[in-house]
């Protein structure tokens, strides 16, 4: 998956807008909470997710994804784009904006 795969994915998600973070690279929010933030050079991903998530990742594939940091309940997981499989990418990302957004716009989305 590139960059513009991600935007894409990003664009299906009711009340999600990307904003450019303190060193330029793109990080995407909803109601102007963070869930997704793309490295600099677009390579990666820092993803919100649930602690348990997190941990079941890395050790499934460590190559694709490390931990990153973590906050109260929530742990976030710094993925390699080109490295990780597209349809988890895409619902690991949806996951993040569910974790994130109110729940009037997750009912949007359904499913």
């Amino acid at each position: 998956m590139d960059a513009q795969a991600v935007v894409t994915v990003m664009q299906g998600l009711p009340g999600a807008e990307e904003h450019e973070g303190w060193a330029g690279q793109p990080v995407f929010k909803v109601r102007n909470k963070s869930f997704v933030y793309m490295s600099e050079d677009q390579t990666r991903l820092h993803v919100k997710a649930l602690r348990e998530e997190q941990e079941a990742l890395v050790a499934e594939n460590p190559e694709v994804y490390s931990p990153s940091w973590e906050g109260g309940r929530f742990a976030w997981l710094l993925i390699d784009l080109q490295a990780a499989d597209e349809e988890e990418l895409q619902e690991l990302i949806t996951e993040a904006w569910r974790l994130t957004a109110p729940k009037y716009l997750a009912a949007q989305l359904g499913g």
